[in-house]
């Protein structure tokens, strides 16, 4: 599935993967969520309600780019640096172009829509 973000008021896009983690968050949409940064390498975010895990892998390494759910605290990342080797961390997509990474860091608002 596509996405659009609006990161601040930019607008970038992004693909989820077919995960059933991803799926259950299209349920959700749209969404528009207040971040705080998470040691200096992604912002995170809550969504309203704990999302599917059924079949996730039991560990991911983020890339700068990649939208992920981390299952023990039920929020989502948004990686603007590489990320740590971590368990539970389940990679749902990415955005689309490595030129948006850069929007990342400082967000304060993300609204994720539907493309």
């Amino acid at each position: 599935m596509n996405l659009h973000l609006t990161i601040d008021g930019h607008r970038v896009d992004a693909t989820l993967n077919e995960s059933a983690t991803a799926r259950d968050l299209t349920d959700l949409l749209p969404l528009t969520l207040e971040t705080e940064d998470f040691h200096r390498t992604e912002r995170i975010a809550h969504p309203p309600r704990t999302l599917d895990t059924t079949g996730a892998p039991a560990a991911s390494r983020p890339k700068a780019g990649d939208l992920a759910y981390y299952a023990p605290w039920g929020n989502l990342a948004f990686f603007y640096r590489d990320g740590d080797h971590s368990p539970s961390l389940i990679i749902l997509g990415r955005l689309t172009d490595p030129g948006d990474i850069d929007r990342l860091a400082g967000a304060q608002h993300i609204r994720i829509e539907a493309a």
